[in-house]
């Protein structure tokens, strides 16, 4: 496994210690990633994100979206209404699931849609008018100039 130093990183950028422990936490994980559902994150506009996760097989009370703590938690969990059918071959995975996307700050989901086994979910990051960049005048040091006149 790699290891790197973020030293760099703190010596050049003031506030970013959570993206340094991002990089950790994302580093140090030597489970594999669970590839159940398939998703795809669109950027839609410069503040606009989706994310669109594959659900075929559930319904719209089987599925829960919820934010915690600058977390995205989408879960699911089939119902057992399949008890009286019996499978040849089932192909279609409704294994109950729960995926989690972090969320940068001021990033908010602004709501949830489920079409054609597909959930997708709608998100927009609102910078508040406090961190927008804004621009500082600069004043003047220089010492008042002197009418000089001529001694004579």
């Amino acid at each position: 496994m790699r290891s790197f130093d973020f030293a760099p990183l703190h010596r050049a950028t003031i506030g970013f210690d959570q993206i340094a422990d991002l990089m950790d936490r994302a580093l140090s994980t030597d489970v594999a990633q669970p590839s159940y559902p398939p998703y795809n994150i669109e950027k839609n506009a410069a503040d606009a994100y989706r994310i669109s996760i594959a659900v075929a097989g559930f319904s719209e009370e089987d599925l829960s979206v919820e934010v915690k703590e600058n977390a995205l938690v989408v879960s699911a969990k089939k119902s057992d209404d399949d008890s009286d059918r019996t499978y040849l071959h089932r192909g279609i995975a409704t294994r109950a699931f729960e995926r989690r996307f972090t969320l940068a700050d001021h990033v908010r989901v602004t709501g949830a849609s489920h079409s054609d086994g597909m959930l997708h979910i709608d998100l927009h990051r609102e910078v508040p008018e406090a961190l927008k960049p804004r621009r500082i005048e600069i004043a003047s040091t220089k010492a008042p100039k002197l009418d000089a006149k001529p001694v004579n």
